[in-house]
């Protein structure tokens, strides 16, 4: 839910009416009697359409911004719709009018740190991600002395150590594991180490691999040549073959997953080994996922599930409320929307006046397709 009672409580104080679509909140847990005592009006789906701003954690179907009072004039809508990966979704959004802000581009500067949507999911997702893999896998993860003798960690590879990656470390060694990372940023090894992990280093400079391009100035990883993706590939695959659980969390802004897993390595694991694929709706990073669909090699279990963050859904909700409140308080700091020249609205403002207005965005409707898997 993009908005739980005490952040509609938090905009009703900051001088706005918030109306809130019937039964939304449900799978949260989240009743409609606990926005109405937030100050919100609970509503049917027809009226959402009669607000200025329209705020969903995904991203609206076709129409969905049309003013429902027919004014003419659509609203700002405010989501996670990854236009930088789905330019399409972009340009519906300029054809139908509307004013539309992505909260997959909120700038990774001090102090849009408190708007950031995607490292809050992250951390949900890597939690989640760990418990999903020690619900599979077919032993417990901690070190065990037992009077039936005793039972070895379980061993968990983590690749990709952003948010993601960090939370699923943290959490598989709370429940003890042993667990190593590896990550193509330097800057990641000191991270990965901090969290309690062995830090997989790789060499990749015999590909022609340039350590200070592995990251953007953001902080994201950057694409990989094939010639380094495939020498990566192979460094990887023992670690990946002695590994009783990996986790894959890496992903590249507006571009297709890495592959790092491939088949091969897949199948050098041991039967009863879990592969937790976070990256599938880009393509993935095992060779073998599929998003939302349960695959068996060889009795290695590859899950690929693109709704890890909704099974907190609670937690989910509030932090990406929060978030949320602070970066609509600052598209509207006086309670009415003002498109100013900021430096985050400038980040995140994608379509506006008919037209796709976000560089990148704009770049990429120009571009080729992304491919599935790279």
């Amino acid at each position: 839910m993009a908005l739980v009672p005490d952040g509609a409580e938090a905009m009703v104080a900051h001088g706005c009416e918030v109306l809130v679509e019937q039964g939304a909140g449900s799978g949260a847990g989240i009743t409609d009697d606990a926005y109405r005592d937030a100050g919100a009006s609970v509503v049917g789906p027809d009226e959402v359409g009669s607000a200025d701003v329209i705020v969903s954690v995904r991203d609206l179907p076709a129409g969905g911004a049309t003013r429902a009072d027919g004014s003419g004039s659509a609203p700002t809508f405010v989501g996670m719709f990854d236009p930088l990966w789905a330019p399409q979704r972009a340009q519906r959004h300029a054809d139908e009018g509307t004013c539309a802000i992505s909260l997959d581009l909120v700038p990774r500067i001090t102090r849009a740190q408190s708007m950031d949507v995607l490292s809050s999911m992250g951390t949900i997702a890597g939690y989640e991600a760990v418990l999903l893999a020690a619900g599979r896998l077919p032993q417990m993860f901690p070190l065990m002395m037992t009077a039936a003798g005793t039972l070895a960690p379980a061993r968990v590879l983590v690749l990709g150590a952003g948010v993601a990656g960090l939370q699923a470390i943290a959490t598989a060694r709370r429940l003890g594991a042993v667990v190593e990372a590896n990550d193509v940023r330097p800057a990641a090894v000191e991270q990965i180490r901090s969290m309690g992990a062995r830090a997989v280093e790789i060499d990749l400079s015999d590909a022609g691999a340039d350590p200070s391009a592995a990251e953007d100035a953001g902080g994201y990883a950057q694409a990989q040549s094939q010639d380094v993706s495939g020498r990566q590939q192979a460094l990887l695959a023992p670690y990946v073959a002695a590994s009783d659980v990996v986790i894959t969390t890496a992903a590249i802004p507006g571009r297709a997953s890495p592959v790092l897993v491939t088949a091969e390595a897949v199948d050098a694991m041991a039967p009863g080994s879990v592969i937790i694929d976070l990256a599938s709706e880009r393509g993935g990073n095992c060779a073998l996922s599929e998003s939302d669909v349960e695959v068996d090699r060889g009795g290695v279990t590859v899950l690929a599930p693109t709704d890890l963050v909704s099974r907190c859904a609670r937690h989910a909700s509030q932090m990406f409320s929060r978030n949320l409140v602070t970066f609509l308080r600052h598209l509207a700091p006086d309670g009415e929307v003002d498109l100013r020249d900021d430096e985050i609205l400038e980040a995140m403002i994608v379509t506006r006046g008919g037209a796709v207005v976000h560089p990148g965005v704009a770049g990429a409707l120009d571009g080729p397709e992304p491919a599935g898997k790279a």
